[in-house]
């Protein structure tokens, strides 16, 4: 699976007005396509449900975890999670693993799904640490994927601009998990609102491949 940088439509359109034409009528113009529609949609329920919020909830787990001594503890979580995503681009790029496809890059984010949703409610540190790495290992092989498959697959007259679409649902809408995740965390905890909000994307993704597969 080859990627490369995504470019966003601020980079070509930085008024409003413009940005939110040139957004629709981008999604307009492959809406008939299954694979950049699922892929895109994928992506960036993935980023508006989980997204990244609760690594910034790290020192928390950490404490949780029964391991509070300062900075290293909860340093190692993140470092479990950036290493399982190491391993992923050097396994599945390095060697050509996975070929891209739809139902790999579904099956991918549901597994996603059952790493972050298992480590929100995990009790034991060094298995934490465990999830956390297939979680990384996880996140990036689908997200990875589901990028080469709308690269692949995007008309060239307009590959530019459903790549920016790609890149503004997958990394854009991160910024709305801090409700999801964080605003929940503080609500009902952060193991619990982690875990339901795993558990939602998880069935959100299985309705989706289940219903793509009926079309």
């Amino acid at each position: 699976m080859k990627s490369a940088a995504l470019p966003g439509f601020r980079d070509f359109y930085p008024d409003d007005l413009a940005l939110r034409t040139h957004i629709f009528a981008t999604w307009r113009a492959v809406a008939g396509n299954r694979v950049i529609t699922s892929m895109t949609i994928l992506a960036g329920g993935a980023s508006l449900i989980v997204g990244n919020a609760y690594q910034a909830q790290m020192p928390e787990f950490a404490d949780h975890l029964g391991h509070a001594d300062g900075g290293i503890t909860y340093s190692a979580l993140l470092g479990a999670d950036a290493a399982g995503a190491l391993a992923a681009g050097l396994i599945l790029e390095g060697r050509g693993l996975l070929p891209p496809n739809p139902r790999t890059a579904f099956v991918l984010a549901m597994l996603w799904c059952v790493a972050v949703g298992a480590f929100a409610l995990a009790t034991s540190y060094p298995f934490a640490l465990l999830l956390l790495f297939v979680a990384g290992f996880l996140e990036l092989a689908f997200f990875a994927m589901a990028q080469t498959l709308v690269q692949i697959n995007a008309p060239a007259q307009v590959r530019g601009r459903v790549i920016g679409l790609f890149a503004m649902s997958a990394l854009g809408l991160r910024a709305f998990s801090g409700v999801t995740v964080g605003l929940g965390g503080s609500l009902i905890g952060i193991h619990l609102s982690l875990a339901l909000s795993a558990a939602l994307l998880l069935a959100l993704t299985m309705l989706f491949l289940f219903m793509s597969k009926r079309a």
